[in-house]
């Protein structure tokens, strides 16, 4: 089989040392061999993109425009290939797979038209005869570190706004999934980028990220991944005086109200709680629900789940695909077994399953009588497990929706303009949802929560722009 490389400085590199990328579908299935990079091969790559920067900051913008522009369609050209290539690494659906993919060609495609859209201002001093431009230059050397639940779509919204914006990159992808990471990379590569500007260097976080954290010569890490590492990540940042962007945890709520469409409140629910197993920062594991529904919100909320079916991610008529692995499905459990020691009530679910090939099948789990002071409401499992809190109104609802010390994403079910007005503007999360899941925001519009959930500059559409640049005030006189 053939071993995929890491990238640097242009050239393939020779591994020492490989991993093997297993589907959590069927663990009889390799997906492929995939190089893990040493610490001085990190520091390799940090030096050619060092090099690499100064040319590239200065490349025209139709340079730039034509090579992002060339990977996303080639990514678009190539969607049901590379989506059942993630959905094999990383156990989605393939439908989710495929529509993964297609985002990430949507991202490089508006990031390539953000090359030319560009802009500063030019203003009159509070001096006379005297201008003002305020322009925006790129950092430097971007390290980015990217989480295996998203394999193509968060490193495509990472590394496209930054070569748009003229810095170079060293990518980092989750170990267990590197080969959408791969994919993009040598697209790019084959689109015309020089070389040192985008560098690859799969591997584990021990080795590889460990010494992109200790480097001084990043301008700034872009990452997505767990709160605890996003506070190493923020503490070296800050000895190095670098620019840093997190995301990391989400316990997301879903509001259900007296006057909700039951039928649009179970959708809502079921897409955001289990689908993509659970296994989303924007999932929604915290249903609260006020009383005067509560039980036919319940009542139907079961049948549903009893329709999903588990299985194979690449499976025709799959709802939702395996665990991504051992460890998740065995934190998965370990939570299940604490909600019911807490005192919560097993509503349905909760036991793994077996199918025609070996994989990590778990069934989708709902508890009830949940209290937000339990673990299962308050800590992110990252899995298909949902705590649902009963409550007696709105006015508590909202109470118990903020009462977390993230703040990510949320959503409420309701008809009521009222309703769905107050909550948007007092919801403590960065992202409200209205009648539709907590999961699920556009390529052009900001990504980012409050609180533990997020730290620095929005990822996503405009936004991108604070982080991956800085702003330059220039006065000349007439």
């Amino acid at each position: 089989m053939t071993i995929f490389r890491n990238l640097i400085n242009g050239e393939w590199i020779v591994p020492h040392e490989i991993s093997r990328n297993v589907s959590p579908s069927d663990t009889n299935d390799l997906v492929g061999e995939y190089a893990r990079a040493t610490a001085d091969e990190v520091q390799q790559a940090i030096s050619a993109a060092r090099a690499a920067f100064p040319a590239w900051s200065r490349s025209g913008i139709m340079k730039r425009h034509a090579i992002l522009k060339k990977a996303g369609e080639e990514i678009m050209a190539r969607k049901d290939e590379l989506g059942s290539v993630l959905s094999r690494e990383e156990g989605k659906t393939l439908p989710e797979g495929i529509g993964e993919t297609v985002r990430a060609a949507q991202i490089f495609d508006f990031f390539a038209g953000e090359a030319l859209r560009l802009s500063g201002e030019t203003i009159p001093s509070t001096r006379p005869n005297i201008g003002v431009e305020l322009t925006r230059e790129p950092l430097g050397v971007i390290g980015i570190i990217t989480p295996w639940n998203f394999p193509i779509a968060i490193p495509a919204w990472k590394i496209a706004p930054a070569l748009c914006f003229g810095n170079t990159v060293v990518l980092k992808p989750a170990d267990l999934v590197p080969a959408s990471s791969w994919a993009i990379v040598d697209i790019l590569q084959r689109a015309g980028l020089p070389a040192g500007v985008l560098n690859l260097v799969m591997g584990r976080g021990s080795v590889v990220g460990e010494a992109m954290l200790d480097s001084p010569d990043l301008a700034g890490i872009s990452f997505t991944g767990s709160t605890s590492t996003g506070k190493r990540i923020a503490a070296s940042s800050v000895e190095h005086n670098r620019k840093f962007q997190l995301e990391m945890g989400g316990k997301n709520p879903m509001v259900v109200v007296d006057d909700a469409d039951i039928s649009v409140a179970v959708d809502a629910a079921v897409n955001s709680g289990f689908f993509s197993t659970g296994q989303r920062c924007t999932a929604s594991s915290r249903l609260i629900v006020t009383e005067g529904i509560h039980d036919r919100f319940v009542a139907a909320m079961k049948e549903r789940m009893g329709k999903l079916v588990v299985d194979h991610a690449l499976k025709s008529g799959t709802h939702i695909g395996p665990v991504v692995d051992d460890r998740q499905l065995t934190t998965d459990l370990d939570y299940i077994e604490i909600g019911k020691r807490e005192g919560a009530q097993l509503a349905f679910g909760g036991e793994t399953i077996s199918r025609d090939t070996p994989g990590f099948y778990l069934q989708p789990t709902l508890f009830t009588n949940a209290t937000k002071e339990m673990r299962i409401s308050r800590e992110e499992i990252f899995g298909p497990v949902v705590a649902l809190i009963r409550v007696k109104n709105y006015d508590e609802a909202l109470e118990t929706a903020n009462d977390t010390p993230f703040g990510l994403s949320s959503g409420i079910a309701t008809t009521s303009l009222k309703l769905a007005t107050h909550f948007k503007r007092n919801s403590e999360a960065g992202m409200v949802m209205v009648n539709l899941p907590t999961a699920g925001v556009d390529f052009h519009v900001p990504f980012g929560g409050r609180k533990k959930s997020s730290c620095g500059p929005r990822e996503q559409g405009r936004y991108a722009v604070e982080f991956y640049t800085s702003v330059k005030t220039a006065y000349t006189a007439a």
